[in-house]
């Protein structure tokens, strides 16, 4: 199997913009980025995780595709310009391929148009409907990176970033392009917000993954892109696994088998087991289904003394983007001092879950290379996504 390298990550949430500033927050468990603001329920606040970097608007000739949601994947964009040109210098920009994931994409700029539109009795200026586009997203990538290679995007609720990935290793593998940006992107918006709130899935105050005390998640926003070649590179795209259960709408299986399908797919491209996995970044939603489905997973497939974190409590759960989002955390993990991402909870264990090693601030990484590291996303549906990397 042809190797698949990470040149270059290019990073925006809650814990802020670009690699340094993103590490050093995750690295140190920073919830500043978990706000609780009014006006997104009809009858209450809500606890999300919100990107505050300003986000200019897109080159004019893009102006019809102005929205935040394209504009929060342009400033994931813009961190890697500089290996992204010389990536089009070494291939052409027909061998250059985008595959992006989404959940809602920019349907918060349609929500504004529709209040906009009954308040005033017209849409405001400048709104198009290309802006709320699930499809347009990678589309648009490719119209502002002057890409010419495949340009799809996915939505496969919240393991769609995931799956970009795992979508962009397989082209590069079979020699479709030669190099891939992929990844994820999502934006706050009511209809992630009320929904998962009237699926009683969403906390009011912080989420507290893994403990007692777990009352759902928080939506968050953000994106993360990823340049991918076959060039060697630090960090090794090494395996991908997907599988989907159809279990139910919403509820996880309860015994996680076909997750555990998912993860063993991507342990066996990789050509390692679970014994070789140095760290794992959980789904960690924080609710209760999803909390216990993973927990007694993860127990049946690890040793005990392996680490592992949910980071949500610092980002939100991003949806479309979490998977992104999260296998970036993976890269800086190993990119970096070798510290772990935190796991951040009231330390109050839930009796009835397994026990697990949930990372403490200050903890690290064992010293070496050919280090493995997981992520793993689960969404709605029952569709599953893992990834590993290594260095």
């Amino acid at each position: 199997m042809k190797r698949c390298y990470v040149q270059a990550v290019g990073i925006v949430s809650a814990l802020g913009e670009g690699i340094g500033e993103t590490r050093e927050r995750l690295m140190s468990g920073d919830t500043r980025g978990m706000r609780v603001e009014p006006n997104w329920l009809p009858n209450g606040d809500a606890c999300v995780g919100r990107v505050s970097t300003e986000l200019p608007p897109l080159p004019e000739r893009l102006a019809r595709y102005d929205c935040r949601n394209n504009r929060l994947l342009a400033a994931a964009l813009a961190q890697i310009g500089a290996p992204l040109e010389r990536a089009l210098d070494r291939h052409r920009r027909e061998r250059l391929a985008v595959i992006i994931g989404t959940s809602t994409s920019g349907i918060a700029a349609g929500e504004h148009a529709i209040a906009e539109k009954v308040r005033a009795g017209a849409f405001p200026p400048g709104f198009a409907y290309v802006q709320q586009e699930i499809g347009a997203i990678a589309p648009f990538a490719a119209k502002l990176t002057g890409a010419l290679g495949p340009a799809y995007t996915v939505s496969t609720a919240c393991t769609s970033g995931a799956k970009a990935l795992i979508a962009a290793r397989r082209l590069l593998e079979l020699g479709v392009c030669d190099a891939a940006l992929a990844g994820g992107v999502d934006t706050l918006c009511r209809l992630t917000v009320c929904g998962f709130t009237a699926l009683e899935s969403a906390a009011a105050e912080r989420c507290n993954p893994m403990s007692r005390n777990r009352r759902g998640t928080n939506i968050g926003e953000g994106a993360a892109i990823f340049l991918l070649t076959r060039e060697p590179a630090a960090v090794t795209l090494a395996g991908g696994g997907e599988s989907s259960d159809a279990h139910h709408v919403s509820a996880p299986d309860p015994q996680g088998t076909a997750a555990e399908m998912a993860m063993r797919r991507a342990l066996g491209q990789a050509g390692a087991d679970a014994g070789d996995v140095a760290y794992v970044n959980l789904h960690a939603t924080a609710t209760r289904k999803n909390d216990e489905m993973e927990s007694r997973l993860m127990a049946r497939l690890f040793a005990p003394s392996t680490p592992m974190s949910g980071t949500k409590p610092l980002t939100g759960h991003a949806l479309g983007a979490a998977g992104a989002l999260e296998a970036a955390f993976c890269w800086l993990t190993l990119t970096g001092d070798g510290r772990l991402p935190p796991h951040v909870w009231d330390g109050d264990a839930d009796p009835e879950l397994p026990g697990l090693r949930l990372a403490e601030r200050g903890e690290r990484l064992e010293k070496g290379s050919g280090r493995l590291v997981m992520s793993n996303s689960f969404a709605f549906g029952g569709s599953n996504a893992a990834l590993l990397f290594s260095d």
